[in-house]
């Protein structure tokens, strides 16, 4: 008997290693938790891809990163610098922050310019681009579906809510997030156009967290709750039959 539907949910994760005070043993340690679970990919600091590519050479978790984080400001040329960069350094998965300001300055050909030229680079070193609109931002759904369109449009692999940074103030001025909401989801899901898929990103920290992100279509959801989670499909589940997991499962080959 195998551990097939747990691997499953192993692999629905992509274990991030983006706070700003990881140490590099860490990350490493991180990279250690990644290849333990097998899941889907680390989405590791852009200054430690090198180090993430050579813990999991050989292994089938891929090597992800970020871009523009984790407000998204930086010029599309440096974007693109960073991309490049990364994916010399073995990064197969890239996660770019959209320019935000210009999002609310509906300056929608900057945007437009910006994920087609990160898309350029992805496909030229033969990486996704996941694509993070940061929703706790976007108060506005017509936004985040004008996004979904234009992603669509370029042909992007995935769309993303959010960095996990996002943080908004109060009136009482403090700072807090929501992540990935149920109606931001399926808003992002209905308008997304075929093949391109939704993360979940920023809140999913346990079983039934992801579990329920799942059912409603999501492909991949971003979390540093790895050990958590999939400690609780061992306990709920221990070595469940295959058709636990429902929802269809991304083939990374195909892309």
């Amino acid at each position: 008997m195998t551990l097939v539907p747990v691997r499953e949910i192993a692999k629905l994760i992509d274990h991030a290693l983006l706070h700003p005070t990881l140490t590099d043993n860490e990350l490493r340690a991180g990279c250690q938790l990644a290849l333990t679970y097998d899941v889907a990919s680390v989405c590791i600091k852009p200054h430690a891809v090198l180090l993430a590519s050579d813990l999991l050479s050989g292994s089938t978790v891929r090597v992800g990163t970020v871009i523009g984080f984790p407000h998204g400001s930086t010029t599309t040329s440096l974007k693109v610098i960073e991309t490049i960069q990364a994916c010399r350094d073995g990064a197969v998965e890239i996660d770019m922050v959209v320019n935000i300001g210009k999002v609310f300055s509906e300056d929608w050909p900057y945007i437009t310019d910006e994920i087609r030229s990160v898309r350029y680079a992805c496909q030229t070193y033969g990486a996704i681009l996941k694509v993070i609109f940061e929703t706790d931002f976007l108060t506005s759904d017509a936004l985040k579906i004008r996004l979904c369109e234009i992603c669509t449009e370029v042909g992007v692999d995935f769309v993303k809510t959010s960095t996990g940074f996002g943080f908004v103030k109060d009136q009482a001025g403090k700072y807090g997030y929501e992540g990935a909401t149920e109606h931001d989801l399926q808003l992002m899901l209905d308008h997304v156009g075929p093949g391109i898929h939704v993360k979940a990103s920023g809140g999913i920290r346990t079983l039934d967290d992801l579990l329920t992100v799942h059912k409603m279509g999501v492909a991949r959801v971003g979390t540093s709750s790895t050990e958590t989670i999939i400690n609780e499909a061992y306990q709920r589940f221990g070595l469940p039959d295959s058709t636990m997991i429902t929802a269809p499962i991304v083939d990374l080959n195909s892309y």
